[in-house]
């Protein structure tokens, strides 16, 4: 084999190789996930779920995107110096630390769906890219549940067994 062909070869092997150095979508898991409008003539709406990193390195999600929306953020709510609660975007996005997990619920960070396409009707299916610094993009079809309570499904992850 030439000294040519030598380095062709490994050139070939490095780049088949590199996915794995960027990151494996394999490691994000997400779970329970759902989504609501405050009405059938809303223009915005929020998607929610448990985000796991099964995998052994940290990761952060950094953004979402959706067909369904002219604009998809990251947001959370943070109380103001008078009491009051805002929404707002989250540019750094969400830590998923290694063998962790990160909730996205009502209430806190969440996924926000600005400039609604079109209404969203309990049953529908919204279809939303994730963004992960280290495992790229996960796509998730979320459906669209009006009737949840505001703690419905949502799941112990204090590790203790209080049952009886």
């Amino acid at each position: 084999m030439s000294f040519r062909t030598s380095g062709l070869a490994a050139l070939c092997a490095t780049a088949v190789a590199f996915p794995a150095f960027a990151g494996d979508a394999s490691s994000i898991k997400i779970e329970d996930p759902y989504a609501r409008v405050s009405s059938a003539s809303a223009k915005s709406g929020a998607a929610f779920m448990v985000v796991q990193n099964t995998g052994a390195t940290d990761d952060r999600l950094i953004a979402a995107q959706s067909d369904v929306a002219k604009k998809t953020e990251l947001h959370t709510h943070k109380q103001d110096a008078n009491g009051v609660m805002q929404m707002m975007h989250v540019e750094e996005g969400f830590a998923i630390p290694a063998g962790g997990m990160h909730m996205l619920a009502r209430g806190g960070d969440h996924v926000m769906l600005m400039g609604l396409n079109q209404s969203l009707a309990h049953g529908d299916v919204v279809t939303i890219t994730l963004t992960f610094d280290q495992a790229g993009d996960v796509t998730v079809d979320i459906p669209v549940d009006l009737e949840r309570k505001p703690d419905h499904g949502a799941m112990n992850h204090s590790g203790s067994n209080t049952g009886g």
